[in-house]
């Protein structure tokens, strides 16, 4: 079963709705159903790389696409409608970008990032998932969750309002983890225990303004995961008949629907927003609580259908619940605190044991 395809976010200009229809279009010749094949994974990052849509919103000094905030929020809806695990996967290969794009130890790295050949899971201090220490130059832990869409990421730790340590994948020993969905995500845990070569400290970086485009991004994606489910529900309701005519004539069908359009219109709005830390995570938190509601709702709407894998409203009710989990905004929350009564980030902890 196929619906359309809907933005409901506001009206788009002229190069903003070509890049869009260019990844409509590109969506439906491809397979939806994604699951945690590296090589089908793999594969889609570079087809996506090979069109400038993969870290189409870095700068174009660090060989990004240069696009402009609201672009790069439609470009991560409509992954997130699509492939939600990907749509996290580039949220974090732009905050990657971001941070690394100046820095001349990272050349090659960042030109493997824009083609799609090295992924970077871009983690926090702040997080539950992050249990690090750094103790005589050598970072020791765990992560315990990673989905940045690849089976051995590097790991871009965020620390403070300033700092950020940078792990190679060979440094780190990954583990596959179970999740509700995400598919493609290639969710991992990650044990660390290295020292020398293997790990780089950032300092001086704008840590505070990665978060932010974590945060902002991530509320995209989660609204995209709304707006698929949204427009599943309308077309299933449109199609689908009882009592002798289709569900759109029953009142209370209508109104469901229209309260679903009206929750992925507000979820998406946030995500085009400003740049103050406390907005960006409220939005995240927001456009992640909103996606499980809509997507919970629009299930309904589909009947005891909803719960046929064919129809997909399944699917997008157990992405919205594992995007929620793996951008942690409960733990972000410790920096949205902070924020909201004046201050920018706690001091970096990683070496606060240090020797």
């Amino acid at each position: 079963m196929t619906s359309r395809t809907a933005w409901w976010g506001p009206a788009l200009d002229g190069d903003e709705h070509d890049v869009q229809a260019m990844l409509d279009s590109f969506v439906a010749a491809h397979e939806l159903d994604l699951d945690d094949d590296p090589v089908a994974v793999t594969a889609l990052i570079a087809e996506l790389a090979d069109l400038g849509i993969w870290t189409v919103g870095t700068s174009e000094a660090a060989g990004g696409g240069g696009a402009g905030r609201r672009l790069t929020a439609a470009v991560f809806e409509r992954l997130g409608h699509a492939w939600p695990a990907l749509g996290w996967a580039s949220v974090q290969a732009h905050a990657a970008v971001d941070l690394l794009g100046d820095d001349s130890r990272f050349v090659d790295l960042i030109t493997r990032i824009h083609a799609g050949a090295a992924a970077v899971a871009v983690v926090d201090t702040y997080s539950s998932h992050v249990r690090l220490t750094w103790v005589d130059d050598t970072v020791t832990g765990v992560i315990d969750r990673v989905d940045a869409a690849s089976e051995a990421p590097h790991l871009l730790v965020l620390d403070g309002a300033d700092t950020a340590v940078l792990i190679a994948p060979e440094a780190a020993r990954f583990t596959p983890q179970r999740r509700t969905g995400l598919g493609g995500a290639l969710t991992r845990s990650a044990e660390i225990d290295v020292s020398g070569e293997a790990v780089h400290l950032l300092t001086g970086i704008p840590a505070v303004t990665a978060r932010i485009r974590l945060h902002l991004g991530a509320a995209a994606v989660a609204a995209g995961i709304a707006g698929a489910a949204t427009d599943a529900a309308a077309a299933y309701a449109a199609d689908r008949r009882q009592f002798g005519d289709v569900l759109t004539t029953i009142p209370t069908v209508r109104q469901n629907l229209f309260a679903q359009a009206t929750g992925s219109v507000v979820a998406l709005a946030p995500a085009l927003g400003d740049s103050h830390p406390v907005h960006a995570l409220a939005a995240a938190r927001h456009a992640c609580d909103s996606a499980i509601d809509i997507a919970a709702a629009a299930l309904q709407s589909h009947g005891g259908y909803g719960y046929l894998t064919e129809y997909g409203a399944e699917r997008r009710l157990r992405d919205a619940v594992s995007l929620r989990a793996a951008v942690d905004t409960q733990g972000a929350g410790v920096a949205g605190a902070r924020a909201l009564v004046g201050q920018q980030a706690a001091p970096a902890v990683l070496r606060k044991d240090a020797s």
